[in-house]
Parts: C-alpha cells; sequence; structure tokens
C-alpha cells in the first residue's frame, strides 16, 4: 500500500472517532453536566491507553513524562475544552455543523503552526492555494450552520 493511502485511512478513522466521540460526549454533557462528562471521558481515554501499555509494552516511557515540555502537559485541557464546545454546539447548530467548526479550528491553528513552525511543526508558507482552501473552509462552516 503507498504510505499516503495509509496516512488518509488513519486520517478518516480518527475523524470518524471525533465524529462518534462528539455526540456521546453531548449526550453525557446533557445527561450528567459539563465536567462530569469531560472527566468520565477522559477516564475511558485513559483507561483504554494504560491497559495495553502495560499489558503489552510494560509501562514503556510513561516513567519519562518528566521530559517533556512543560507546556506539553496542557494537552488534556486542550481536550477538556474540545469535549465543552462541541457538548455545547450539537444540541444547538447539530453534529455536522459542530464538527466542520471544530475542524475549521483546528485548520486556523494548524496553519498557524505550520507558518511559524511553532511546537516542534516544520516551517510551510501561507500561499495562496492555502489562503484560498481556508477560505472555501471558512465559507463551508457558514453555509453548514446558519
Amino acid at each position: 500500500m503507498d504510505a499516503i493511502f495509509i496516512i488518509i485511512l488513519v486520517g478518516l478513522a480518527g475523524g470518524v472517532a471525533v465524529g462518534l466521540q462528539s455526540p456521546l460526549a453531548s449526550m453525557m454533557s446533557q445527561r450528567l453536566g459539563m465536567l462530569e462528562s469531560v472527566f468520565i471521558v477522559h477516564i475511558g481515554g485513559a483507561l483504554f491507553a494504560l491497559l495495553p501499555l502495560l499489558f503489552f509494552y510494560g509501562g514503556g516511557k510513561l516513567s519519562q513524562w518528566r521530559s517533556v515540555p512543560w507546556y506539553a502537559l496542557f494537552a488534556g485541557a486542550f481536550g477538556l475544552v474540545v469535549i465543552a464546545a462541541i457538548s455545547y454546539m450539537i444540541p444547538r447548530i447539530g453534529v455536522a455543523g459542530s464538527i466542520i467548526t471544530v475542524v475549521a479550528g483546528q485548520l486556523l491553528v494548524g496553519t498557524a503552526l505550520d507558518y511559524f513552525g511553532w511546537l516542534g511543526a516544520a516551517e510551510r508558507p501561507l500561499d495562496a492555494t492555502r489562503i484560498i482552501g481556508l477560505g472555501v473552509v471558512m465559507f463551508g462552516v457558514w453555509l453548514t450552520v446558519k
């Protein structure tokens, strides 16, 4: 298989996961509350990661967690923001509108990270093609949520 095909499949699998996680987290938030939902989602994810990590990798490099930059530890907090945002949006604009809005935000941040080379990203110029692509996505957001 071509590497690009595998990359696309992995990306699609991630998109399917977000597409399913979003309404499930929103359902929990509506019934239990925002913080309760975020807690359950993160505990569930931690357990699903911890079990294979312990059983198949003997803990892996988990003991070296102090070697990562301090700001990398905010990744979990950003997960909280994602779940909170999606849980808020789904009852108001639907699943598709919520997901496309979150994806648009990801693209905007990704473009800035690429342009400036922040957080270890390879620097990529912001050319006309990328600007047009971002504009098309933003127009798609507007069409989806209006």
